[in-house]
């Protein structure tokens, strides 16, 4: 919700706009700032390193998570925190960005709490990588969104043998992740209304990263290919060169990983989805990555 500060300046800055007068563009510069700044201080180094990623068996019933394959990391850093509706609410207004989505605006219509500024962006996956490369732009880094192998090594807390990204691996409702939400016909009434919550709601990993598994789907920035860890490199995989394309757009798909507030055992840290990257959903968010500099 806009504090009365928020309402007056964004107010004021529509009627200046109109008229063509400068109006609270240095306010949100300096919200931009400090946002960035926000950011960066929560970037977590991830030290690299050589690990067996995908389902070791039994994490996933889902085929595109095996075979298990040896991957070599360089050092990262990655955020703590999912990046919120909030922060990306405000690069739009800095920037002037227009969402992928089309419907963006009917997605916001028809559900509002979910676009909530505590919560996890709604963004496509084209809106996170331009979210996270204007960041990098603001402080001359080189921040991206992170590679679907530099998930999977920092949820796991460096290639440890974590099924979630928690603490202990384990996955317990309302303590180390959202709690299932009982909304199908073989749940027992009253039903739930599943929602994300907001980042840092329940303990991080053992890397301090927060909600890697089961609060929203986290856009990586590879191409998704079913088969692709049949013929993943061992260095730094990128992902396919050119993946699967969804049948209508004829659009990339991408990688999600973590599951999301609807599921709650299939939020593993091996879990992979598929999205085309101009679409949002309201189970889809992002944090971004950075090199070392």
């Amino acid at each position: 919700m806009n504090t009365p500060r928020n309402l007056t300046c964004f107010l004021t800055f529509s009627l200046l706009s109109v008229i063509g007068l400068p109006g609270c563009s240095s306010y949100y510069e300096s919200q931009a700032k400090d946002m960035v700044e926000r950011q960066m201080d929560a970037m977590v180094f991830v030290e690299g390193g050589e690990f067996m990623m995908g389902n070791p068996g039994g994490w996933s019933i889902r085929r595109d998570t095996i075979p298990v394959h040896r991957v070599v990391l360089d050092d990262f850093y990655i955020q703590r925190y999912e990046v919120t509706q909030g922060d990306f609410e405000l690069f739009m207004k800095v920037t002037g960005y227009e969402p992928s989505d089309d419907r963006y605006d009917n997605k916001r219509d028809e559900w509002p709490d979910r676009f909530d500024d505590e919560l996890p962006a709604v963004a496509s996956w084209v809106d996170a990588n331009a979210f996270c490369q204007w960041q990098g732009e603001r402080v001359d880094r080189k921040v991206r969104l992170p590679t679907e192998a530099e998930w999977e090594f920092a949820a796991r807390a460096r290639g440890e043998m974590l099924r979630y990204a928690t603490e202990s691996g384990e996955a317990i409702e309302g303590v180390t992740m959202a709690a299932e939400v009982k909304n199908s016909r073989y749940d027992t009434p009253p039903y739930e209304v599943a929602m994300a919550t907001p980042p840092g709601t329940f303990p991080p990993n053992p890397l301090g990263l927060y909600d890697m598994s089961g609060n929203v789907g986290e856009w990586v920035s590879d191409n998704f290919s079913e088969n692709y860890y049949e013929q993943s490199p061992i260095d730094n995989p990128q992902g396919p060169t050119e993946g699967q394309r969804d049948m209508f757009e004829k659009l990339p798909y991408r990688v999600l990983r973590g599951g999301d507030y609807k599921e709650f055992l299939g939020n593993t840290t091996v879990t992979r989805r598929k999205g085309s990257q101009t679409l949002a959903s309201e189970t889809r968010g992002f944090r971004c990555a950075g090199n070392p500099e």
